[in-house]
């Protein structure tokens, strides 16, 4: 009826007007196309010139499988290069803008809304959130508070697992092994040097990781991370990249897996690729408890300012390489245009936020005690096996067959600041899983500064009222640290706390290793962690979904650029006289 009305004046059929450049190569086209002998068209002429224009698949075909449509095709592709010179956008894209401000055209003035029905709250509020100029810097304030809430609430009870899993728990499988006779015999040494020290050392992040899936899963359950992949997008482009990349990339955050396998959604398969080369420099999940211990110790009192760097240098990464590869190796590709629905805010439901932050955790969780204590298991035997004689379980731990394979490429980190056989072999490790740097350092200094220590003599009940008291201090601990978020001390001062066996020997030894830069070779180390080849698993999918050529050019690409990084922090930051 709205047609209609428009129309009701006009004897001619209805078109719709898509300025003079647009118009003027539709012409053209129709023109080739009316001059197209021995080919059955059967359509009105406009309409298949736009179609060809907007690369529609059924029309295209229809001309290219027709000797006839060869002068139609050509002149189909010199119209597209003018409009893509022109405008700098496909002409698809230059098609629909025109139809959607006619409708928007037609429906000002037809339909009437009265002052109030006009915006939503929702429209009120994207009309700041999604604002070209104000909606990145939102998205930006928002991962930082979400680092925030990861770094200062998670802290307390990080130190109650921490306390609980190097206190009781070793106590009591101390004790059993005792009870069975095996104190002091290598079974000893696996159990507890072994798979406590390697599958524990993860279990203190379960905390970090539940607060950072609590907080992404309150900003997803709100509708704020819809209006987070729209705001990217619109910058994406801006620097030639897809648009429905970076909806990959936030499935990224939280493991490169998944985020390999939703490169599938791009219909263009060199999107596909070009996004699966990117994919590996957001910060998985797996990365953050390295983050939390090295931030921790070496930049304690900006912690989270540090954490939310490392996961905007890997988008600042990912971007800028995009850039130079949409330049070199995918010049000719196309982008689609990228639709999103933003859909209306709600208020978080305590169910959903509980579903997905337990979910993912128990993942984290299940890989703990799968993967990461199979290579603890692994790690403890090569470190128990001595390269220069010597008996099993009785060798130094630098004479060890682990030490030997990794002091051979402790040399490729010299210009990095962490050019030894501790840090170079948990960086292997870490191709396992990216959590098994953590356990791989607690394993080797936990051997080196408690070998011969003997734990405290307690009871079964002591153990558990320290476990329940733990938890009650730690518990309100987290409660005090609620409003630091904001920075407000509802509570007064705090009380400075001893810091862990592992973080005090790392860096000790980061501090020896870099000759007393410890600082600039931490962050040399955490920027390489957040650069390089991803897991193991990671590069399977890569491989299933890219094949070797791809997956070998991107691990290659990945360390290069990893090593390159760590190397120009540290040695810059010296250059600078910095650390």
């Amino acid at each position: 009826m709205a047609t209609k009305a428009l129309t009701a004046e006009r004897k001619s059929s209805f078109k719709i007007n898509y300025g003079d450049v647009l118009e003027k190569e539709i012409e053209k086209l129709e023109g080739a196309i009316r001059q197209t002998s021995g080919m059955e068209i059967g359509h009105d002429s406009r309409w298949l010139a736009i179609k060809l224009l907007e690369n529609d698949a059924e029309v295209v075909r229809q001309f290219e499988n027709d000797p006839a449509g060869k002068k139609v095709m050509e002149a189909r592709a010199e119209s597209q290069a003018l409009l893509a010179e022109r405008f700098g956008e496909d002409a698809d894209t230059l098609f629909a803008d025109k139809r959607y401000g006619w409708i928007h055209g037609m429906v000002k003035e037809t339909v009437s809304q009265s002052r109030q029905d006009r915006l939503s709250t929702s429209d009120k509020i994207d009309k700041v959130v999604t604002n070209r100029f104000l909606g990145i810097p939102i998205f930006l304030a928002m991962m930082w508070v979400v680092f925030k809430i990861t770094t200062d609430i998670a802290g307390p009870m990080m130190d109650w697992v921490d306390g609980v899993i190097g206190g009781p728990l070793t106590n009591w499988v101390t004790a059993i092994l005792g009870w069975l006779g095996l104190s002091g015999t290598w079974v000893e040494g696996l159990f507890v040097d072994g798979i406590i020290a390697g599958v524990g050392s993860m279990m203190v992040f379960v905390p970090v990781m539940m607060a950072l899936y609590f907080a992404l899963a309150i900003l997803e359950d709100s509708g704020y991370m819809a209006r987070a992949a729209f705001v990217m997008d619109r910058f994406m482009h801006a620097l030639g990249l897809h648009g429905k990349s970076f909806m990959c990339m936030i499935v990224g955050f939280g493991c490169t897996v998944p985020a390999c396998y939703a490169t599938r959604t791009l219909e263009n398969e060199k999107d596909r690729i070009l996004t699966g080369l990117l994919v590996p420099f957001m910060s998985c999940g797996a990365r953050l408890p390295v983050y939390v211990l090295f931030a921790s110790i070496f930049f304690p009192q900006n912690s989270n300012t540090v954490i939310f760097m490392l996961y905007l240098t890997g988008i600042v990464v990912a971007v800028l390489l995009g850039v130079l590869l949409n330049k070199t190796l995918f010049k000719t590709k196309q982008n689609a245009p990228f639709v999103l629905e933003l859909p209306p805010y709600r208020m978080p439901t305590w169910k959903n936020i509980w579903f997905h932050m337990w979910e993912r955790t128990s993942a984290f969780v299940r890989k703990a005690f799968s993967i990461i204590m199979v290579t603890s298991i692994v790690l403890w035997l090569l470190m128990m096996i001595p390269v220069n004689g010597g008996k099993f379980a009785e060798t130094d731990i630098d004479a060890s067959g682990f030490a030997a394979v990794s002091g051979a490429v402790a040399p490729v980190f010299q210009p990095a600041g962490f050019a030894s056989w501790q840090a170079s072999g948990a960086l292997v490790t870490g191709f396992v899983a990216k959590e098994v740097i953590v356990s791989t350092m607690s394993q080797i200094f936990k051997i080196e500064e408690e070998a011969g220590e003997e734990a405290e003599p307690t009871s079964f009940i002591g153990d558990l009222q320290d476990i329940v008291v733990g938890f009650g201090a730690a518990a309100w601990d987290t409660i005090k640290s609620i409003p630091l978020i904001v920075g407000i001390n509802l509570f007064g001062g705090e009380e400075e706390e001893e810091m862990p066996a592992l973080n005090s020997a790392v860096e000790k030894h980061f501090e020896t290793t870099s000759g007393g830069h410890g600082k600039l070779a931490s962050l040399a180390f955490m920027v390489f962690v957040l650069l390089y080849t991803p897991c193991m698993v990671a590069v399977a999918a890569q491989r299933q979904e890219f094949g070797n050529k791809w997956t070998l050019f991107g691990m290659a690409m990945q360390l290069a650029i990893a090593w390159a990084a760590a190397v120009l922090i540290f040695q810059g930051g010296i250059a600078l006289g910095l650390g």
